[in-house]
């Protein structure tokens, strides 16, 4: 059974507006741009069917709520719980970034390099660790949302706040280490993960899209940092739509793969791109080409440690013709991606270290600035994403890749500290906000 969660930040508040603290303070209200960037988000998901919808008490986000339950087909009412409250940031709540920053410098600081080791000092002179206290507060709830759910099929949407909905995400694939500052979620961004399970904890866990803003003006996030690099997985191709392995042989975009690649060029058409990567095949190649009509005179640097991974004999067929000869292999494949040696091809851990060596490569080459194009293939940009997430090339299924999909990152200024994904598989130019991009056969 399959539970898909959307969770949706709500929109911009009279704190955020302000540049203030907000934490568990009440006292911050929609503005009138938060309340039509939640209309906006509750159109963008009324086409889906929606069984159950769960939100945070704090005003900014129950009438965030409101809203959206006013644009959906289904007659709903909201659970609200504090569960979803924001994080307890105690005396912070309420303050400028300014005065945090003549108040408390050296807990900011804490703050803006590991988040999770922060420590905040109550009034009464007790310690607390908000985001340790947070993730344990985003356990709970989804440990109570799967108990409630198991065994069901259902669409359940859930309405919060930045530094909860990220937790939340992060307990749902495993908390990676400095997980929290690898994330961004937007006001009234759209995030959806899937998760297949037997009990709350014995569970698969899909993320289909993070912090998709396609709904809202601009529609790509604001850029966080200097140098940002643009991943995008090929258009469709035959092979894909009749879900063959491609691996590594030469297989061209199709007619529907050539329109997405199209219709990225449209989506990303007002953003300044200075620099284009492509694996050496040819179906990225054309995707980046079209993609690039929009942006005249920039040359496609090809990288041959972007390919695909090496399917062996599996090229060029189907699922059920390597069940067939292969078929513990192949059970091994969708379950331990990592224990699996394609026959006369690759294993995962080999796509992965080539795709983050060209990946380095190509960070390495970016001034400040630039925004550079890289188009890559499925297994490709899995491991980039697994390796950008803090997660294990075996966790590659955790990630989903549509043709034609955006993912946006923004690369870290400083030593030490992980790139930030800003946006994750972004399908919204392709016909809505579920994915439904050939899937492939990877």
């Amino acid at each position: 059974m399959t539970l898909r969660l959307i969770f949706v930040r709500h929109g911009l508040s009279s704190f955020n507006k302000e540049g203030r603290i907000q934490g568990r303070n009440d006292l911050s209200t929609l503005t009138k741009e938060g309340q039509l960037q939640a209309e906006a988000a509750g159109k963008t998901i009324s086409s889906i069917p929606i069984d159950a919808i769960y939100s945070s008490p704090l005003q900014r986000a129950s009438e965030t709520t409101k809203i959206i339950i006013k644009q959906l087909k289904d007659d709903l009412h909201a659970t609200y719980t504090d569960e979803l409250l924001e994080v307890d940031l105690g005396p912070w709540s309420g303050l400028t970034k300014n005065e945090l920053k003549d108040r408390f410098p050296e807990e900011l600081s804490v703050w803006q390099k590991n988040p999770e080791e922060l420590t905040i000092n109550r009034e009464d002179g007790t310690k607390f660790q908000p985001i340790k206290e947070l993730l344990h507060q985003a356990e709970t709830f989804l440990k109570n949302l799967f108990n409630s759910h198991l065994g069901s099929n259902k669409t359940i949407v859930i309405v919060a706040h930045n530094a909860i909905l990220r937790c939340l995400i992060l307990k749902l694939i495993n908390e990676p280490s400095k997980g929290f500052k690898r994330l961004k979620l937007d006001n009234s961004s759209i995030s959806i993960c899937n998760v297949t399970f037997n009990d709350w904890r014995d569970r698969q866990v899909q993320i289909q899209c993070l912090n998709n803003i396609a709904h809202l003006y601009p529609s790509i996030p604001q850029k966080s940092s200097k140098k940002r690099i643009i991943l995008v997985r090929h258009g469709e191709t035959d092979w894909n739509k009749q879900g063959r392995f491609q691996g590594q042989i030469d297989i061209p975009l199709n007619k529907n793969g050539k329109a997405q690649a199209k219709a990225a060029s449209v989506f990303l058409k007002n953003t300044i791109i200075k620099k284009a990567f492509s694996s050496s095949l040819s179906r990225p190649k054309e995707t980046a080409q079209i993609i690039l009509n929009e942006h005249p005179g920039i040359e496609i640097s090809v990288k041959d440690n972007l390919k695909e991974i090496g399917h062996g004999k599996w090229e060029g067929k189907l699922e059920s013709e390597i069940k067939s000869d292969w078929p513990d292999l192949l059970k091994t494949w969708k379950i331990s991606p990592e224990r699996v040696q394609m026959p006369e091809g690759e294993n995962i851990k080999e796509v992965s270290a080539r795709s983050i060596t060209g990946w380095n490569e190509i960070r390495k080459d970016l001034k400040n600035g630039e925004t550079a194009l890289v188009v890559a293939h499925d297994a490709v940009n899995k491991t980039i994403l697994c390796h950008l997430l803090g997660l294990m090339p075996s966790e590659i299924w955790m990630i989903k890749q549509g043709n034609g999909g955006i993912t946006v990152i923004d690369l870290s200024e400083k030593e030490g500290q992980p790139d930030t994904i800003i946006c994750l598989n972004i399908t919204s130019h392709l016909g809505g906000i579920i994915d439904s991009t050939a899937a492939g056969a990877l």
